[in-house]
């Protein structure tokens, strides 16, 4: 099992991604699924990772959720956050890759996945590179590129922002520019 800080990140592969993958349950949330006693669904998002997610958005790297359960509620949470490309319910992820790619124009190699159990291997091997929250799966773990020091719903999708802002020279504009925020004032020491 890989443990990464964020000194470990992949700042040079990561560089030219083009788009961000992120699976819900376990990387979005912390997997957790409570439902009423009508069946309606509830999840908890974390605002930081959503904050990101409009951060890597103004860096102009696109973001796409790819997930196998289908919920009114990620679709509104992807409304929110105006994230363009969502597959829902795609049980093969590989063939939901596939209608992703095709929907954005994009090849593989130009994807970076975050997820957390052993359906997103398949997926995520395809990629340029891959991520996982700290309590992903063992398999996971140990396939990945990096581990957040985190985990999934409690910020791990930001700290995968972050390193994609700084690896593609955003921070200063993105970040330090309307915050007044260093990457080493976010634990990043680059």
């Amino acid at each position: 099992m890989k443990q990464n800080k964020q000194a470990d990140f992949p700042l040079g592969r990561a560089k030219g991604v083009r788009m961000l993958i992120l699976d819900v349950d376990g990387v979005m949330t912390d997997g957790s699924i409570i439902m009423d006693h009508g069946g309606e669904e509830w999840k908890a998002f974390n605002v930081r990772d959503g904050h990101g997610i409009k951060m890597l958005q103004r860096a102009g790297i696109r973001l796409a959720i790819l997930t196998g359960r289908t919920s009114g509620v990620v679709a509104s949470r992807a409304r929110d956050l105006g994230i363009e490309y969502v597959i829902q319910g795609s049980l093969k992820k590989t063939e939901g890759l596939d209608t992703l790619l095709e929907q954005a124009g994009l090849e593989a190699s130009d994807c970076a996945f975050m997820g957390d159990d052993i359906v997103d291997l398949p997926p995520m091997r395809r990629c340029r590179l891959g991520f996982a929250p700290r309590d992903a799966h063992a398999s996971v773990l140990s396939a990945v590129d990096w581990v957040a020091d985190c985990d999934g719903g409690r910020g791990a999708v930001r700290l995968v922002i972050e390193g994609l802002i700084l690896a593609n020279d955003a921070w200063q504009a993105v970040v330090e520019t309307p915050y007044g925020v260093t990457p080493a004032d976010c634990g990043w020491h680059v």
